[in-house]
């Protein structure tokens, strides 16, 4: 079954939403910077 791009999307929001919790865009934006930087080296 294929997931649409607005569920994908939408579930992606509220995914991050939960991981973030308290902390402030400004700081949750560095782990996500972070996690993205390894996910590019790693796939190289």
């Amino acid at each position: 079954m294929a997931v649409k791009k607005s569920e994908l999307y939408s579930t992606l929001w509220k995914c991050c939403d939960e991981l973030r919790g308290g902390m402030d865009a400004s700081q949750y934006k560095d782990y996500v910077l972070v996690i993205l930087f390894v996910k590019y080296i790693s796939d190289k």
